[in-house]
This record gives structure tokens, C-alpha cells and sequence, in this order.
């Protein structure tokens, strides 16, 4: 396969070589499990069926799962061991199945979604940095979509991600998934069926990205749109020698983006405590779910 999936364009034969996700042709798997730290009407009281895919096209320079997405580290399956991995999730009682960093392997996971016909709700749970057209192969498979913008300006998505045409992909990908899913529809637990939910992690001393990220949304989709407001950074990898970013963000930055954005008019937003940016609410990474 000669990969264009993603905004790099690498061009390589993954069977060959690897481009800068890091991984072949094979869906590589390095947990799938059910996981109860996400937004509250996805997790709910039985957990979101987690599935975390090896290998990522961003390069975070601060990125908690960086030994899965810069390390690749897990277990090639097949599509047909990959649907038995979504039977156990199923089996285990999970509100859904939470596909994350799959955009890599889009083309091949659509043959799989189409072949499944989950019984659950699948969310496609992503960096951001897609091709909308990419996307477009999702439609009607995906219920949900739980993407990242994580930046408004080129400069930050360069340093921190190496990717300064970030937000001119993320932006066109999130009105492609809305145009797909609409606004989030909730069942009679609370719990998600449908729709788009935006998540913006919030960067110590970036706090214009939020803002900015947020006046673009209100602009361009309707205001009953849900939104994630995460206060979980810690320090990572490279970012323990980059300031600002070699620090947890402060109380008063979080309080800061937290009024301009209720301030917008927002109706649907999540919000996380301090407590959220622990390395308690980190995954262990050691193949649970994916030895069938």
C-alpha cells in the first residue's frame, strides 16, 4: 500500500517501509480495555471499550502515550482477530467502542466497521490531523467522533508537533465529522449515541490556543456543539526541557479559558479538575485485551 492516509503524504509502501506513524500495514494493538476516565456520557457507569491503536502521524513532543505512538509499541492482529477483540469489549458490558489514534489505519478499519455492525456505539477518538476525504471513508460506520484541536496557530503545531498545517487539516476534518454525525444525542442514561464532541487540552502559556480554537468553533459550528475542556497536561518526554510547556498548567490559566469559553455562549461543555492531570489517569500499556 502506498500510504496518503494522512496530511504527511509519506508516500511509503508500508509493507516495505514505515512513514512517520511508525507502523506497516497490519493493525497494531497495544490495549483494549474498558476505560472509565473519559467525557462522563461516555463513560458512564460500565466504561468506554478502549481500543488503542499503535503508532500516531503527530509527533507530540509531550504526549502521554508516547511509548504506544513514538515507540509503536504492540501486537500486529488481523481484521478478523480485531473484531474478536471488539467481541470481548463487548462482553465485558462497555457503553462502546472507543477507537483511539486510528486515523493511519482508516481504510482498512472501515472494511472491518462495515463487516461488524457493532451493536455499541463506535467512536472515533483521534489527534485531529486527517485528511477530510480520509473521513469521508468513515461515513456511516462511525456513531461518534471525539477528535483534538489541539492548536489554532501554525507556530505552537509546529513546535510542539511538527506539523505547522495542523489546524487547516483538523478544521476541515471536523466539519466533515460533523456534517456525518450532527450534534451529540444522548439515550435515557445520559449516555452518548451520536454526534461530535471537541476536546482541547489546554497547554501552560499557550492559553490563546484554547480561546482561539473555541471562537472558531462557536463560528463554524452550532453552539449546542460539546465540548472538552482538559486539564490533564503533565510533562512529558521532550517537554520536561521546553518551556512553557515543562510545567502542569496553573490554576488561574485554567480559570482563565474556562470563563472566556462559558463566556461564548457554549451549552454543552466538560470540564476537568486539577486532579485530572495525574499520571494516575495514564493507561498501562501492556497488551490487556489484544492476547486473544
Amino acid at each position: 500500500m502506498v500510504c496518503n492516509i494522512c496530511p504527511r503524504n509519506c508516500g511509503v509502501q508500508r509493507n516495505i517501509k514505515h512513514g512517520v506513524c511508525s507502523v506497516g500495514e497490519s493493525f497494531r494493538v497495544a490495549r483494549a480495555a474498558p476505560h472509565h476516565w473519559e467525557e462522563p456520557c461516555l463513560s458512564g457507569d460500565k466504561g468506554s471499550g478502549t481500543v488503542f491503536f499503535s503508532g500516531c502521524n503527530l509527533g507530540c513532543v509531550f504526549c502521554q502515550n508516547r511509548d504506544i505512538s513514538h515507540g509503536a509499541f504492540g501486537k500486529d492482529v488481523t481484521p478478523d482477530e480485531l473484531k474478536r477483540i471488539f467481541d470481548k469489549l463487548l462482553e465485558s458490558g462497555v457503553h462502546n467502542l472507543n477507537l483511539v489514534t486510528p486515523t493511519h489505519f482508516v481504510p482498512m478499519l472501515a472494511r472491518v466497521l462495515a463487516e461488524y455492525n457493532s451493536p455499541v456505539p463506535v467512536i472515533y477518538n483521534s489527534s485531529g490531523y486527517e485528511k477530510a476525504e480520509t473521513v469521508k471513508m468513515l461515513e456511516g460506520l462511525v456513531d461518534i467522533y471525539l477528535p483534538d484541536i489541539k492548536y489554532f496557530d501554525s507556530a505552537p503545531a509546529l513546535k510542539y508537533s511538527g506539523a505547522a498545517d495542523y489546524f487547516e487539516y483538523a478544521s476541515e476534518a471536523v466539519l466533515e465529522m460533523h456534517r456525518q454525525v450532527g450534534e451529540v444525542e444522548l439515550d435515557e442514561n445520559g449516555i452518548a449515541k451520536k454526534g461530535l464532541i471537541i476536546r482541547h487540552m489546554v497547554l501552560p502559556g499557550n492559553i490563546s490556543q484554547a480561546v482561539k480554537v473555541f471562537e472558531w468553533v462557536k463560528d463554524n459550528l452550532p453552539i449546542e456543539t460539546y465540548i472538552s475542556v482538559m486539564r490533564q497536561y503533565t510533562p512529558f518526554g521532550k517537554a520536561k526541557d521546553m518551556p512553557p510547556v515543562n510545567r502542569k498548567l496553573s490554576a488561574r490559566e485554567y480559570s482563565i479559558v474556562k470563563a472566556k469559553i462559558l463566556a461564548m455562549g457554549f451549552e454543552n461543555c466538560n470540564f476537568q479538575s486539577g486532579e485530572a492531570a495525574t499520571e494516575s489517569f495514564i493507561p498501562n500499556f501492556n497488551l490487556e485485551g489484544v492476547d486473544l
